[in-house]
């Protein structure tokens, strides 16, 4: 596709042209994620843009007004790309800057490709209307859709030399991805409700007098929602706990881009547990001015740090 520079791949005009559209894409869709990935050296953001256009194009595909078949197609179209990008048939003038910006950011960082493949076999899943009885089944989707990201990023952040656990780095990813989504899913209950899915397992919303579902801004009548959210809450907290020990395994720009990212989405959290019903009435979210204090704070390093104390005491 293009030359190389001192071993890594050149960008040329083309490949900038569609690095600027996968940036332009997250600039305007990714909201939380985007906070994160500018804090990132360019060739990182770069990579984590194009990542993020490809994870959104099938995203879309998923929740699109497209009947369930089209929608099939659409997915293996995509998983086509996947393949040709893996084959290294993707040529710098192709019509696609998607993946021409993809294929280049998996010559230039080891990113596991398999794992988008796992992000489609997760859209599927939706496309079928699958719902999950347990919550090992909802961490099933879970780390297909969004495990996979945390898999596929740490490819781009790569761990610093000599980093303990570093053979853990993809499983703290990989479980960091899962409570950012136990927390959309949280947050997005009442809208998923509206559009005919419900993610939280059944289980969990039996135990609550929760199964009749979300349809309106007050819970079922008898149920114990705010106990629902409440157990969630935790069981995501805890799934943080053990995500951000991948903090101190990353250098400082990219362990900022990560503490950036799921410190709103812990704040967002915290936003929940404090008034759950509010799910039920309007899309919870922070300000902006919150979200680049969280992003600021990434950039000290304090997250990170907090992280290397805890688990330094953990080991005493």
């Amino acid at each position: 596709m293009s030359g190389t520079v001192n071993g890594t791949p050149h960008a040329s005009a083309p490949v900038l042209a569609a690095y600027s559209y996968c940036e332009a894409v997250t600039g305007q869709q990714a909201g939380n994620f985007s906070y994160g990935i500018r804090l990132l050296p360019t060739a990182k953001r770069r990579a984590m843009s194009a990542l993020y256009a490809f994870s959104r194009r099938i995203d879309d595909i998923g929740d699109g007004p497209l009947a369930p078949e089209a929608k099939r197609l659409r997915l293996e179209e995509a998983r086509a790309t996947l393949a040709r990008i893996r084959d290294g048939a993707i040529d710098e003038d192709d019509t696609d800057p998607v993946a021409v910006a993809l294929a280049h950011a998996v010559r230039r960082f080891p990113i596991p490709l398999g794992a988008l493949d796992e992000l489609i076999d997760g859209v599927q899943m939706d496309v079928r209307g699958e719902t999950y009885e347990t919550w090992d089944d909802l961490a099933l989707y879970c780390r297909c859709v969004a495990g996979a990201i945390g898999r596929l990023s740490l490819g781009v952040f790569g761990t610093v030399p000599g980093a303990r656990d570093a053979e853990r780095a993809a499983e703290y990813a990989d479980t960091l991805g899962l409570a950012l989504q136990l927390t959309n899913i949280l947050r997005d209950v009442r809208e998923d409700a509206a559009n005919g899915r419900t993610y939280l397992p059944s289980d969990d919303l039996a135990k609550f007098g929760c199964s009749d579902g979300f349809h309106a801004a007050v819970p079922p009548q008898g149920a114990d929602f705010t106990g629902l959210v409440q157990f969630e809450v935790r069981r995501a907290r805890a799934l943080f706990a053990t995500g951000l020990r991948l903090l101190p395994m990353l250098d400082r720009r990219s362990g900022a881009c990560v503490a950036a990212m799921s410190g709103i989405y812990r704040r967002l959290l915290d936003r929940i547990a404090e008034e759950p019903e509010a799910v039920l009435r309007r899309r919870v979210s922070l300000p902006g001015r919150e979200k680049a204090f969280v992003a600021v704070r990434g950039l000290s390093g304090y997250d990170a740090r907090s992280v290397h104390r805890a688990t330094a005491r953990g080991r005493a």
